[in-house]
């Protein structure tokens, strides 16, 4: 599928709720579902991957870049128009991109880091090709399986690679069960991971709580979800900051997570950038996992049987 147009803001698609309302506690028996996409739902989401991808091209042509994406180029619509000078205003996304770059590096490095890392992504998401991953770093890139296939041949048009030893896995957004499809994909939840979110297609709050709700599941204790909250999921809660802040730690908190919001002109700020004008659409977080994964907990639920049955093995002996 070709897409013809061009947008300069990625469009916002308000349609039913892709993930169904559940209020189901068991986690482990918990499925998502998920209806097909018409052409008209691929569309826009191919214009939105395309929109992000050229702003990720448009930084790389800088003097100074906040990064280098070498593949963006390979998106761009031919009929981009390129300011030879640049001068484009420095826009949010890039610094969010930025800043989850770093993020996930940091949260990778080292014998201890995370070797998982899951993608929540538009499609067009080239971070498993750009980034410098520590080798035996799996990737899984959650997103609409339309615009991951259109992406991955132009990419491998371009030449563009795995780092050695790495893997790419994909899991669809049309998915009957995302969640288990990453686990039999090889995700384990009693190893340490990372979790993004960045440009997936959610429909409303409900869509965006079941990938907490997801994330949730499937992250050990202390694991990290950060990335970027469209400021339109907030619904009729936009207000003050505090006010924003207090309605996204109950929710975050309701599925066991510490948020903390970040400020867009802070991050720009340390990266001695000027202040970024107008508002954001969304919300740069970071969030902390309190509970344990369903793994984990299967692990200790397992340990404390053994427990309990060399226990009663002991008693009888002494009888």
């Amino acid at each position: 599928m070709e897409v013809e147009c061009f947008l300069l803001r990625a469009p916002f698609i308000k349609t039913q709720s892709i993930f169904p309302l559940s209020n189901q506690r068991n986690r482990r028996n918990y499925r998502f579902k998920i209806a097909a996409h018409t052409h008209h739902d691929d569309h826009h989401f191919f214009q939105s991957a395309i929109t992000r991808a050229s702003y990720r091209f448009h930084e790389t042509l800088r003097s100074e870049p906040l990064f280098v994406d070498p593949y963006a180029g390979c998106f761009a619509p031919p009929n981009l128009e390129l300011d030879e000078k640049n001068n484009q205003p420095l826009h949010h996304y890039r610094i969010g991109t930025r800043f989850i770059d770093d993020q996930l590096l940091s949260a990778t490095k080292g014998v201890d880091g995370a070797k998982q890392v899951v993608l929540f992504t538009d499609g067009m998401d080239t971070r498993a090709y750009r980034l410098k991953w520590p080798a035996s770093t799996v990737i899984y890139d959650v997103s609409p399986q339309a615009v991951f296939n259109k992406a991955s041949q132009k990419l491998k048009d371009v030449g563009a690679k795995i780092p050695r030893s790495c893997l790419l896995l994909h899991v669809a957004l049309e998915s009957s069960d995302m969640q288990q499809l990453l686990c039999d994909k090889g995700f384990n939840g009693s190893r340490p991971s990372i979790f993004v979110f960045q440009g997936f297609p959610v429909t409303n709050l409900v869509g965006f709580k079941e990938i907490l709700f997801m994330v949730s599941s499937l992250a050990m204790k202390g694991c990290l979800f950060l990335g970027e909250f469209p400021v339109w999921l907030t619904e009729t809660q936009v207000g003050s900051k505090s006010s924003v802040e207090k309605w996204m730690d109950e929710i975050f908190m309701s599925y066991g997570f510490r948020v903390r919001i970040i400020g867009y002109d802070e991050v720009a700020k340390n990266l001695g950038q000027e202040h970024v004008d107008g508002d954001s659409d969304c919300l740069l977080f970071v969030a902390e996992h309190l509970r344990f994964s369903d793994d984990e907990m299967e692990i200790w639920r397992r340990e404390f049987q053994r427990v309990e049955e060399e226990g009663d093995e002991d008693g009888f002996e002494e009888l």
